[in-house]
C-alpha cells in the first residue's frame, strides 16, 4: 500500500497561508487571492489535484469552514463523494455535517500515521495550518502543493513556522509562473 499525503494550499512570498479569501477570515490584509487579477490557468492544479484525490483531511477549524460551504456548491460537487478524514480532539460524531460522503474521526497523529499505514492513493489536506504544521513536524507530509501569490504579509499563519520542523530537503516536481505574478510550485519532501 502507499499513500501519499499532500498539503496544497495557497500560500505568501513570505509563507504566510492565513486568511487568503478576506481579512474576515482573521488576518487584517486577508484577502490576497482574491486581490490577484484571476487567471483560469493559476487554478489548473486544482483541476489536476482532484484527478488523484482519493480522500480529503481537515483540522478542526478549516473542516466547519470548508462544509458550510462546499457540500452546497456546485463547483466543489466532485469533493462530496469522498471520504473525510477529520483531525481533531474537540470535534464529536454530532459535528459532522450530513450529506457530505464518509466522515471519519481522527484524534491524533498517530491515528494519521496509522491511516497512512493502511491506505492507498493520495490525501489532500486543505487549509488546516496548523494540522500540516504538525504533520510535517511528524515527517508524515509527502508533497506540497502550493501557489505562491505575489504578497508579504510579515505574520499570520504558516504551515512552516515552527523550529521543530528542522531542515527539510524537497525536491521541484513541478512549476509554472504566471502573468498576474502568481507561481505554482509541486515538491515532493524528500527523504
Amino acid at each position: 500500500m502507499t499513500c501519499e499525503l499532500v498539503y496544497t494550499g495557497f500560500i505568501t512570498v513570505d509563507g504566510i497561508v492565513d486568511s487568503p479569501g478576506s481579512s474576515r477570515e482573521g488576518h487584517p490584509g486577508g484577502g490576497w487571492v482574491f486581490d490577484t487579477p484571476f487567471l483560469p490557468e493559476v487554478y489548473a492544479l486544482k483541476g489536476e489535484e482532484l484527478t488523484e484525490t482519493t480522500a480529503l483531511m481537515f483540522g478542526r477549524r478549516s473542516y466547519d469552514a470548508f462544509s458550510a460551504v462546499w457540500p452546497r456548491s456546485a463547483e466543489h460537487a466532485d469533493y462530496n463523494g469522498l471520504p473525510k478524514y477529520i483531525v481533531s480532539t474537540s470535534i464529536g460524531e454530532g459535528d459532522l455535517v450530513d450529506g457530505w460522503g464518509s466522515q471519519h474521526i481522527l484524534r491524533s497523529t498517530k491515528d494519521v500515521a496509522r491511516l497512512k499505514e493502511t491506505s492507498d492513493g493520495a490525501i489532500f489536506i486543505h487549509g488546516s495550518a496548523e494540522l500540516a504544521t504538525r504533520l510535517g513536524e511528524a515527517d508524515l507530509i509527502d508533497r506540497y502543493n502550493l501557489l505562491m501569490f505575489p504578497y508579504l504579509l510579515a505574520g499570520g499563519k504558516s504551515v512552516f513556522r515552527s523550529d521543530a520542523l528542522g531542515r527539510r530537503k524537497l525536491k521541484l516536481r513541478e512549476s509554472d509562473a504566471y502573468d498576474n505574478g502568481v507561481v505554482k510550485l509541486v515538491y515532493d519532501v524528500q527523504r
